[in-house]
């Protein structure tokens, strides 16, 4: 707990536990585990961590939103049995801000949002820019999850190398592995723990924004967990027994997640992203932005030069994650999957395949789903389905 006025939204966080897998529908998600909780059969779920959950009850309908920096990206799913279902999307132009969105303006924007969706549910999930997030791997103490929130409100410092301040954090245990016999054994007991973790300001603004506009925040979780969550259900195989790299390339920011077998075992944010990329494409056939966002996807061998100045160092960056990985782990790192609005340009996709040195590809984040769109998003889905993988992520997270 991060606050204790009464009735803050920084008290109520989500309660990380285990759940017998009824369905695919059970969603935010991270690996499979059979030792959690014996008194469970089959395959277990664990939650990865969210910084703010209004609910733990799993919903059938939700309003899903990528509040993305450029453009936000939202979803309307439902699921019913073990079926999830896609009714409709929208992207939309993101407000124009400085540093921070206003709270006034977030609650316009999110009423233009659900009236555009013309949503008959009023729980929303929303997910956090990467850079307003902060996802981390550390080690810890063994102790219960709540003391874990606790330590890392008074002493972020220490197990985060970072002074956090009226910070939110959520944690997620992960798997143990076996000890290593060649080093001297520590007088207390460690456990590796994913933490997640949100200025208790902004998740407040972000809520009241939300209650402001009518709707109801079920969930807030970062950004970077959503393809995560997508990966999963869209991609079963790979997911539980693949090395793999999660890449979205967003419009600021780039993110690099690494699957282990189900594990998530590494995350980064890479400060480059898809503007770059528009700004080199103008700058080198003196363009306006919107003309170079076009070319960038539709005409990209035109630009060659330009978008290679880009796309190399971006690889490169990307890359270094990988050999980290790779290093640490004694792991090759099989294939990389690839999202965001930049991928949709197969030049970019095979730039990016040249500098990681692994096959680099696309995947659809909606092909678990039945769908039941109007027509015209229908036909257009396979075109726009690389942008919806955060928003899907979050809905995930909801249903």
């Amino acid at each position: 707990m991060v606050s204790s006025r009464p009735g803050s939204v920084a008290n109520q966080l989500l309660i990380i536990g285990c759940r017998k897998l009824i369905s695919a529908s059970l969603g935010l998600v991270l690996r499979r585990n059979r030792s959690v909780n014996n008194q469970l059969t089959g395959n277990i779920r664990m939650a990865l961590p969210v910084i703010f959950s209004g609910s733990k009850k799993k919903r059938d309908q939700i309003l899903a939103i990528d509040l993305g920096t450029r453009t936000t990206k939202a979803v309307i799913m439902q699921r019913r049995g073990d079926v999830h279902v896609l009714s409709r999307y929208l992207l939309l132009d993101a407000p124009i801000f400085d540093k921070a969105l206003p709270p006034e303006l977030l609650t316009e924007h999110l009423k233009a949002v659900s009236q555009a969706m013309e949503s008959k549910s009023r729980l929303v999930s929303l997910t956090t820019n990467v850079n307003d997030a902060l996802v981390k791997h550390i080690e810890i103490p063994r102790m219960p999850l709540d003391d874990m929130r606790l330590i890392l409100k008074h002493n972020s410092r220490n197990y985060l190398q970072q002074d956090l301040q009226n910070y939110i954090f959520d944690c997620h245990l992960l798997p143990e592995s076996a000890p290593d016999t060649s080093k001297p054994s520590s007088a207390v007991p460690k456990q590796k723990v994913l933490v997640a973790g949100g200025k208790a300001q902004f998740v407040n603004e972000l809520v009241e924004g939300v209650k402001n506009a009518g709707l109801v925040a079920n969930h807030i979780l970062p950004g970077m967990i959503g393809p995560v969550n997508a990966f999963e259900l869209a991609q079963p195989q790979a997911f539980s027994n693949e090395v793999v790299a999660l890449i979205d390339v967003g419009f600021k920011s780039s993110t690099i997640c690494i699957l282990q077998h189900g594990e998530l075992v590494l995350s980064r944010v890479v400060n480059m992203g898809g503007d770059r990329l528009s700004l080199a494409v103008a700058d080198s056939m003196n363009i306006s932005y919107a003309e170079a966002e076009g070319i960038k996807v539709g005409m990209a061998g035109e630009v060659q030069s330009a978008l290679e100045s880009i796309i190399t160092p971006l690889g490169r960056e990307l890359r270094a994650s990988i050999d980290f990985y790779e290093h640490q782990a004694d792991r090759a790192v099989s294939c990389a999957y690839l999202t965001g609005g930049s991928t949709r340009s197969e030049f970019i996709v095979q730039g990016l395949q040249q500098e990681l040195m692994i096959e680099a590809k696309t995947w659809n984040p909606c092909s678990f789903m039945k769908l039941e769109l109007p027509p015209q998003q229908a036909g257009e889905l396979e075109q726009v389905a690389p942008q919806l993988a955060v928003a899907i992520g979050a809905g995930i997270a909801a249903l």
